[in-house]
Order: structure tokens, then sequence, then C-alpha cells
């Protein structure tokens, strides 16, 4: 069974991260960390607040999942946690969304909390790390950052949805971008239609 990090950070597009680890958990074990400002947006976006005990079990209950699958919601203060070791045993991990500020400390190696160090303990040790950026426009400084990422390894996955499947609603967008994050990671998925299909 693979293993996967989902990191949600303080970018807009919570939507984003909370469906990848719906999708995810159909086909592996996820461990979810939320950044201080990651679950402070997810609140103001979503209505979901995360509490300070029970992490699991909200966020089992906001995206209606039995309690029998292999999700771990861990606190970013938590750098005793195994997804910040290189020998545990990690397939990828995702950042989704990715906030510029996240992304400028993973370009600058800080690891400062357990979501920064699970993207450099992926880079480290050559796993796939994906970056779903969620800004607009970007600025030169984060264009270097991104490119810093993207030469170490980490493959950037803009939040950029398609309208050649015609989308009816805001769900079949946020479909479409975890989609492509889901393509990355050669996990089958039906969340749009292929072109030509």
């Amino acid at each position: 069974m693979k293993r996967y990090t989902v990191v949600i950070t303080g970018a807009s597009g919570s939507a984003y991260g909370m469906r990848l680890v719906e999708q995810l958990l159909l086909v592996g074990e996820v461990t979810l960390i939320f950044t201080k400002s990651g679950a402070e947006v997810t609140a103001y976006e979503l209505g979901f607040v995360l509490p300070e005990t029970g992490a699991r079990e909200a966020v089992l209950g906001f995206l209606e999942l039995r309690p029998d699958v292999p999700l771990r919601v861990v606190s970013d203060d938590d750098l005793f946690d195994a997804v910040a070791s290189g020998s545990s045993a990690i397939d990828a991990t995702i950042v989704m969304p990715a906030s510029m500020g996240f992304v400028g400390s993973v370009a600058a190696g800080l690891a400062s909390d357990l979501a920064e160090r699970a993207a450099d303990v992926t880079l480290k040790e050559r796993r796939t790390l994906v970056l779903v950026p969620r800004e607009t426009p970007l600025n030169l400084i984060h264009l270097r950052n991104l490119t810093a990422l993207a030469e170490a390894g980490a493959v950037i996955v803009p939040a950029m949805p398609a309208f050649y499947q015609r989308p009816a609603t805001v769900d079949d967008m946020v479909s479409f971008v975890v989609g492509k994050v889901l393509d990355v990671l050669g996990v089958e998925h039906r969340l749009f239609e292929r072109w030509g299909s």
C-alpha cells in the first residue's frame, strides 16, 4: 500500500487538499498536516475548524469517511512524527495548496516545522514532492523559488483548472486540478473526462 503525506498550507484552495486526501485514501495511507495558516484558511473557506484534540475524527466526519480508513492527522509542531525522518517509507509528499511563503521556506531548506521538514525529507530522499501553488500573479522571487525546487526534483502542478471538459460547478474545477496531481502520482481516477475520450 502506498503512503502519502498531504500538507495544506495557508494559500487559498484548501478544497484541493481535502479532495486529494479523499482520493488518496482510496489507494493508500495518508498523513495529513495542516500548517497554522492552512487550518485558518480551511476554516474560512470550507467552514471546517480543526479541533485541538480529535483532529482525525473531525476530518473523517467532515469528509464523510469511514472510521477505518488509514488516515493520520498530525500536528505541524510534532517534529518527532515519522514523516520527519528519511527512514520513514513515504512514497510522496503533496503540498496542496502551497503558499509562496511555504515554497520559499522549503526552497531555502529551513525545515522549521513538520510540514517543511516532510517536504525537505522528501527531496533529500529523492522521493516525489508535488507542489501545487495557488497564487497569481507570480513575482520573480516566487518564480525563482519554484525553479529552485523544480531543479531539486519537485514537480510543480499549478492550480490551473481547464475548461475543455466544460465544468458545471466549482467542484468540477477542483476535481480537475486534483486529477492532474493524481496523474503525476500515477494514481488512476475518474475525476474528469480526458480530452478525446
